[in-house]
Order: structure tokens, then C-alpha cells, then sequence
């Protein structure tokens, strides 16, 4: 029998170390992943990036060029993950790849429907990073309340220097969303001139107690001054509704961020503007939409009939929509963010705009 050649054996040893390696990635690799993104140095001797200031246009991701406009409303935007972390806990807001995925797939998404019911003020903020969203350490916690102070200083701002007595609306997506619960909580609800001009808040992705909301739930569409906060899963993704139970945190009160401890989570349906364990067929879907990519501004192709949605256990359970454009894609780390496209685009959109009108017409009947 024929001895291997030194060359045969390295060819094979080197298969052999490929195969270890693709396996090792198939059972570690999220692990491998999580663990480049950690910053491995403990939040109280971390130094964050430098403060935003709110009176520089560069703190803004997006913000009126003029205050002259023929919209009804305003909208404080508040926006999910875009930086991935690594050597930082919290992101500086000049990051380039950050603003990137805001500018490519959030805006047109997330702010997109929103922007014909009002003018549109993004502020950026020291984000936590999206490693703070995969671990349920200390350090992530601390991560996530420091966000908290770059949000109210921007709302303080927006308020003072901005909103001149016009309603608006709140809306956070996802870490923005848990962001924007504290921000109704401590600075909405706690103040009846500010109250008043809440045409409505949104918490997108976001889990908040039903047994204590920071202000009261949409109970229907013709209303005004409420909250519609969800978190969806798809309807046959049992491990994902389980772990929106099992490693959501919510504020407590005193500010500190603290497990779902068994509590139902808040689930408003988009679809049919209300916070109801009612069923809503595909058909009264008014349009899902994948706007990445686009230019602001530019309104996107809208795919209805296309999802139905139904609340169970405080989770939007969702049909998985057919068409590959509103499907989860990207590399691993992509998929870890809210995704690039919007099911409920046009159904917020819609709801949006007539709880402004809501707010219009009592403001009209009170005056």
C-alpha cells in the first residue's frame, strides 16, 4: 500500500481543520460574534464618547430646515440600534457606519411613515450598543439607562426651542422604544401642559407592562393622547415569543431597567389601531413596505393584503409574509437590529395621521 505523500497529508489536515472550523462556527458562531462585539471593560471605568449638543445641527439626525410648515404636528423620533459596539459600550453620535444604517434602513422604514403627519426631529444620542441587547449583564444595563440622559436632554431641547405649543407625537423603535417609555413616564405624564399636546406615542418593537403603561393604551383609532406599544414574532417562532418573556427589560421605577418578571407585555395591533387580543385578517391590511435604500422623503411601494396579525400572551404573533423583500436577511449582526423592512408601513401611517386629526377636532371643541 502506497505511503501519503507529505503534500496529500497537509491537503488533508488541512480539510480536516476547515471542516473543525465550519462546524465550530455552525454551533459557536453567534457566541464567536456576540462576544467581538463586547467591549470587555466594565461600564464604571468606561469613559463614553463626548456629549451631543442640541443646539448644533450635527446633533440631529434629522430636524426641519424651517419652522414653516403646513403640517399639523410634530414628531420626536427616537431611534432603535444602529451601532454595533466593539471598544465602545455607547456610540459616538458622529459614527459613520451608525448614521449609515439609520440613513439606509431606519428613515425610510421607521421614519418614513410618520413624516407626512408632522415635522420630523431624530436626535442622535449616545446609543447603546447592540451588545447590550444580546446580554443581560450589569454593564448593559448601565449602558442603556446612560442613553436615557442624551434622549430627555434632546426632548428638553425640542420642547423649549421647537414645539411653540403644537401637538406631537413620540415614537421609538425597539432600544428607542424602551427609551421613549421612560421619557412618557417621567417627562409626559408628569406634566399637564405637556400631556395635553400628546396627540400620541408609539413604541415600535418595544415591550412595556400592560399592568403599568407610563400613560393610558389605544383602546381604538379615534382617539388621541395614548400609547400603541408592541412586539412582534412571527406566528410559528415559538423560541422568539418565549424570549420576549423571558429577556425583556422595562424600567422600574427609580430609573433602573429590570426582567418582565412574568408580567404581560402592552400589544396595540397596527393593523387595526387598537390594543386588543382581536384577530386581523391579511385582508384589512393596508400596506407592508421595504423602503432601504431609498432617498428621504421618497414614499415606497406598498404590498398589502400581505400580513395578519393577531395578539397572544402580549406578543403580535404575525403570519410570515410570502414575498422574499420582507423577509429577515444580512449578515448576523444585521439580523440583531429591527428589520430593514416595515409590515405595518402604511397602517401607521394612517393611524398616525387620525389621531392628530383626533387631537385637532378636540382641540377645536375645547377652544
Amino acid at each position: 500500500m502506497p505511503q501519503s505523500s507529505p503534500r496529500r497529508t497537509l491537503i488533508l489536515a488541512a480539510v480536516l481543520v476547515a471542516a473543525l472550523i465550519g462546524v465550530g462556527g455552525m454551533i459557536w458562531g453567534d457566541d464567536i460574534l456576540r462576544a467581538a462585539l463586547d467591549p470587555q471593560e466594565p461600564f464604571q471605568v468606561y469613559r463614553p464618547p463626548p456629549a451631543p449638543d442640541y443646539a448644533k445641527p450635527s446633533a440631529w439626525a434629522i430636524r426641519p430646515v424651517s419652522a414653516a410648515t403646513t403640517q399639523p404636528a410634530d414628531v420626536f423620533f427616537i431611534s432603535p440600534t444602529t451601532f454595533d459596539g466593539g471598544r465602545h459600550w455607547n456610540a459616538p453620535i458622529d459614527n459613520i457606519q451608525a448614521d449609515q444604517w439609520f440613513r439606509r434602513v431606519v428613515a425610510p422604514n421607521y421614519v418614513g411613515p410618520f413624516q407626512r403627519a408632522g415635522r420630523i426631529y431624530a436626535p442622535r444620542y449616545r446609543q447603546a450598543s447592540l451588545y447590550t441587547l444580546t446580554t443581560l449583564r450589569e454593564d448593559a444595563r448601565e449602558a442603556r439607562k446612560f442613553a436615557y440622559g442624551d434622549v430627555a436632554a434632546a426632548f428638553a431641547y425640542y420642547l423649549t426651542h421647537d414645539n411653540q405649543g403644537r401637538p406631537f407625537l413620540v415614537v421609538g423603535v425597539e432600544q428607542g422604544g424602551t427609551l421613549a417609555a421612560r421619557l412618557l413616564a417621567e417627562q409626559v405624564a408628569m406634566h399637564p401642559e405637556m400631556r395635553d399636546r400628546l396627540a400620541a406615542a408609539y413604541m415600535i418593537e418595544a415591550v412595556t407592562p400592560a399592568n403599568s403603561p407610563p400613560i393610558s393604551p389605544c383602546q381604538k383609532r379615534n382617539e388621541s393622547g395614548c400609547l400603541a406599544a408592541w412586539v412582534s414574532a412571527f406566528d410559528a417562532d415559538i423560541a422568539a415569543a418565549q424570549d420576549i418573556h423571558n429577556r425583556s427589560l422595562v424600567w422600574a421605577r427609580g430609573g433602573d431597567l429590570e426582567n418582565l418578571k412574568g408580567r404581560k407585555p402592552l400589544c396595540f395591533n397596527p393593523i387595526l389601531g387598537a390594543t386588543t387580543d382581536q384577530s386581523a385578517p391579511a385582508r384589512l391590511a393596508i400596506g407592508a413596505a421595504n423602503a432601504t435604500g431609498l432617498e428621504w422623503g421618497v414614499r415606497p411601494p406598498l404590498l398589502s393584503r400581505v400580513v395578519s396579525a393577531t395578539c397572544q400572551d402580549g406578543v403580535l404573533k404575525v403570519a410570515r409574509p410570502k414575498s422574499g423583500m420582507l423577509r429577515p436577511s444580512g449578515s448576523w449582526v444585521d439580523r440583531q437590529k429591527v428589520s430593514a423592512y416595515n409590515l405595518f408601513y402604511a397602517d401607521l401611517e394612517a393611524d398616525a395621521k387620525a389621531r392628530i386629526e383626533t387631537w385637532r377636532m378636540k382641540a377645536v371643541v375645547h377652544d
